[in-house]
């Protein structure tokens, strides 16, 4: 960590990379970085700052949760009652199976969100770019030219009201992260100075759009 907070967006930008915000305000901040180009650009900065603390901390394996799911749905007979377990048999089975049905069927009829895919292409087709989104992450790939010293590529979403929201920046041919999208709004991406548009609008040029379909 650099320097403190200059004001109260960069404050923000600090509790929000830091998960010290109350989940609405969470969620609210979290919005806001994915339509809102300068905000989005201080939350990299925290990102950038706080990122060697990961390396105090050791990786840690996934806990193993089976026995304790086992243990729920398939609970050792009282001993009192272990004779009639011995005479039920299969059919004992059979109930522990329905009850499990009960348990899982939520997480059974949970639909994946369909896929959305874009292809920006430029004009000339010295940019081309693949995106896609699975309902929670998007995920942009950029072959071509890189933007010239100086500049930056920057991806928008254009809704129904034709407002574009940035995205964030396109750095070393690649931009990934979360963002609330649907089908049938515009990608487009705009040649802007380094860093980004600071107006919360695109301001050079728009070298490429398309539009987010299912498929």
């Amino acid at each position: 960590m650099t320097m403190p907070p200059k004001d109260d967006d960069d404050l923000l930008a600090a509790e929000y990379v830091l998960g010290l915000l109350e989940a609405d305000d969470w969620r609210a901040a979290d919005q806001r970085a994915a339509t809102d180009g300068a905000f989005a650009a201080r939350v990299r900065d925290w990102e950038a700052r706080l990122e060697p603390m990961n390396a105090e901390f050791p990786d840690l394996p996934a806990p193993d949760l089976m026995p304790q799911i086992e243990a729920r749905l398939f609970p050792a007979p009282a001993a009192r009652r272990r004779s009639a377990w011995r005479w039920l048999g299969a059919g004992s089975l059979v109930g522990a199976l329905a009850v499990a049905l009960v348990v899982l069927s939520p997480v059974l009829r949970t639909s994946q969100a369909p896929l959305l895919t874009a292809e920006l292409v430029a004009e000339d087709r010295g940019l081309v770019l693949a995106a896609s989104f699975d309902g929670t992450q998007l995920n942009l790939r950029a072959e071509g030219l890189p933007a010239e010293a100086g500049q930056d590529y920057e991806l928008w979403v254009i809704g129904a009201d034709g407002v574009p929201s940035s995205l964030g920046l396109v750095q070393d041919s690649v931009l990934i992260r979360e963002a609330g999208l649907e089908a049938g709004q515009t990608l487009a991406v705009s040649l802007e100075p380094e860093g980004g548009s600071t107006t919360g609008l695109p301001t050079g040029p728009v070298v490429a759009t398309a539009e987010l379909r299912a498929g």
